[in-house]
């Protein structure tokens, strides 16, 4: 993995920031698919899946203080001790045209649980999707949550497929990817990547462990 500092999602996106803020969207685009589900982690807690927004910003410090250098290292591909305020501002600021995040806040205190990001690529037709949940609560389900609320935005929008890549040694989101319904390859150029797609119409079986 010589040369990786971060995985696909993030490179595509490394020098758009003051992107468009979700909080601006306008338009038909802003009402698709955004309903907030109202769901129940696998421990009986209360969770609000819904999109993030400028103001969230607040919430990440909390966020990112539970999430370890390991899990971070995971979903970045890279040695990271904390996520600096440079690639912060990217992962809350993004153009709603093409893209999406969605966040998980627990409702009994309104902290963030997780987020999936999801990005266009260039024809519209696919995209490519990153997770990263509170370490303490890997197995508690709130990554399947947020897997499965952007699953189905993808499909309300007509994405033909989703992609996501995971390295090679993280057998628990491979694991969450498959019982999704994603198909797993090796990533030709780096052997510590693996490459997951979910083609149209894949239907998820049981939760796993995330």
């Amino acid at each position: 993995m010589a040369g990786r500092n971060l995985c696909n999602i993030d490179q595509a996106n490394e020098n758009k920031l003051g992107l468009v803020v979700l909080a601006a969207m306008t338009g038909s685009g802003a009402d698709m698919a955004l309903n907030d589900p109202h769901l129940i982690q696998r421990d009986g807690a209360p969770v609000l899946i819904r999109r993030l927004v400028a103001e969230d910003a607040a919430l990440y410090p909390d966020f990112l203080s539970e999430v370890t250098a390991e899990d971070l290292r995971l979903r970045f591909f890279a040695p990271m001790r904390e996520v600096n305020h440079e690639l912060l501002d990217r992962l809350i600021n993004y153009d709603p045209v093409s893209a999406m995040a969605f966040i998980a806040v627990d409702e009994r205190n309104q902290k963030m649980l997780g987020v999936v990001r999801l990005h266009d690529d260039t024809s519209g037709e696919s995209a490519e999707f990153a997770i990263l949940v509170r370490s303490r609560l890997k197995g508690h389900g709130v990554g399947w949550l947020l897997m499965k609320r952007m699953i189905e935005y993808s499909k309300q929008k007509g994405l033909k497929t989703v992609r996501g890549q995971v390295l090679s040694e993280n057998a628990a989101m491979l694991t969450m990817c498959a019982e999704l319904g994603f198909h797993i390859a090796d990533d030709p150029d780096d052997f510590s990547v693996k490459t997951v797609t979910l083609p149209e119409g894949t239907t998820a079986t049981e939760p796993a462990v995330l």
